[in-house]
């Protein structure tokens, strides 16, 4: 396993960042430093080790699953946002929901626990490209299921799931993996109509599979959406919770550097996945834990919400509105409704890869994107394209966002 892991691709776009402090990086995803509740924070914790009892326990080790208070919270929070579902609050039930260190802690786990080298996970094309460093490094092979506006085209899942089932590999499936709200890297959110059709089609082709087939729904950007209130999640559904594994975080609407995230597990797979977490750490930091249960309960995580809500909205025009001013009309491009990217299609002439003259000539002009090629998975059954790329407006001011894709906008 040490041999086949290679390095995650996030490692280099922060650590060039770091590396050349004069570069605009519209590549890592690091969140807004102007959002970050400072000052909140800062009561919260005074509050919290301003009296022994409390600052020692939040000092301790906590449990393997996570905090109990912070565990009904965040229960509770997402079948608000699933509209308070009548009669499925199973699929919402504290005691299913697990707290991680970040929410890819807990999307590693998750496949650790289901997939052995050589099983397969069908993923979107293209989707987030450090979850594709996971399945490398477990030795999972993937297939990318094309993508329309509203998330994958499920005629097209059901022709990869037939294929699967035609070559005899239908056995080796074990996931289908959904980045669903404001998806990184194309921005596109999965209507429930969408995520309903495919747990439908996964439960057509169990009994052919001899085992059941799950649904991963990466939900880590469904509350940095600028308007408007976003689909149901997959727990919605009726009937089909004990399909769904559901991840989320509370590290990019509320602070990155918390670390804290979560994930909602059918029955079956809370047992394995609670033993890996024993084996990874025992536990999350419990006084991060503390922290995100009183910006909860104060009120305080609602307001900076709001907040970043805002700034991500300007931030994502500023983009938008340079692209509109500095690309060339060869170049599409859709307008966000939330999260942190915009995704650029070049004309197919243009390589955008890491080792193309055009990303050279960007780096020249100090500034950085994501290729759209990390962005896709190995799947034999296709070219990856190479002329797209994304571009976050996260991290990046407004002054530099404009400037950067001036400075893209030349190179093309």
């Amino acid at each position: 396993m040490a041999r086949r892991t290679a390095e995650p691709p996030i490692s280099w776009l922060m650590r060039i960042k770091l590396e050349r402090p004069k570069l605009i990086s519209l590549a890592a995803g690091f969140t807004d430093n102007a959002t970050l509740p400072v000052a909140g924070s800062r009561r919260l914790l005074n509050e919290l080790l301003g009296d022994a009892a409390l600052g020692q326990a939040a000092l301790q080790y906590g449990s393997t699953a996570g905090d109990d208070s912070l565990r009904k919270l965040t229960a509770r929070r997402i079948r608000q946002l699933d509209g308070n579902r009548r009669g499925q609050a199973a699929s919402y039930e504290a005691k299913r929901t697990i707290i991680t260190h970040g929410s890819q802690q807990f999307l590693y786990m998750a496949t650790e626990a289901l997939c052995d080298p050589g099983d397969i996970v069908l993923v979107e094309d293209p989707t987030y490209f450090v979850y594709l460093g996971i399945l490398q490094s477990r030795g999972v092979a993937g297939r990318g299921v094309r993508m329309n506006r509203d998330g994958i085209d499920l005629g097209h899942l059901e022709q990869v799931l037939e294929s699967l089932k035609r070559d005899g590999s239908l056995s080796r499936l074990k996931i289908l993996y959904l980045v669903s709200y404001y998806q990184n890297p194309t921005s596109r959110s999965t209507s429930l109509r969408v995520k309903a059709g495919a747990l439908e089609l996964l439960r057509r082709y169990e009994r052919a599979a001899g085992h059941p087939i799950y649904l991963m729904e990466d939900a880590a950007y469904r509350e940095l959406g600028f308007a408007g209130t976003p689909s149901a999640s997959a727990l919605a559904v009726k009937g089909v919770a004990d399909r769904v594994i559901y991840s989320g975080t509370y590290s990019k609407p509320f602070a990155t550097g918390v670390r804290v995230g979560f994930g909602i597990l059918p029955g079956e797979l809370l047992t394995p996945v609670l033993r890996i977490k024993g084996n990874h750490d025992f536990g999350t930091s419990h006084l991060t834990q503390q922290l995100v249960v009183r910006a909860l309960q104060s009120g305080l995580y609602e307001q900076n919400l709001a907040k970043v809500q805002r700034r991500y909205r300007a931030k994502a025009k500023a983009m938008t509105d340079a692209i509109a001013e500095h690309f060339p009309g060869s170049v599409k491009w859709e307008q966000p409704e939330g999260g942190l990217n915009a995704w650029a299609v070049l004309p197919r002439k243009v390589n955008t890869g890491m080792k193309s003259r055009f990303f050279k000539q960007v780096l020249d002009r100090d500034v950085l994107y994501v290729p759209g090629g990390l962005c896709y998975v190995d799947d034999p059954t296709r070219r990856k394209p190479s002329h797209e790329m994304r571009l976050s407006f996260g991290a990046a001011s407004e002054a530099d966002i404009r400037e950067g894709i001036r400075r893209i906008g030349q190179a093309i």
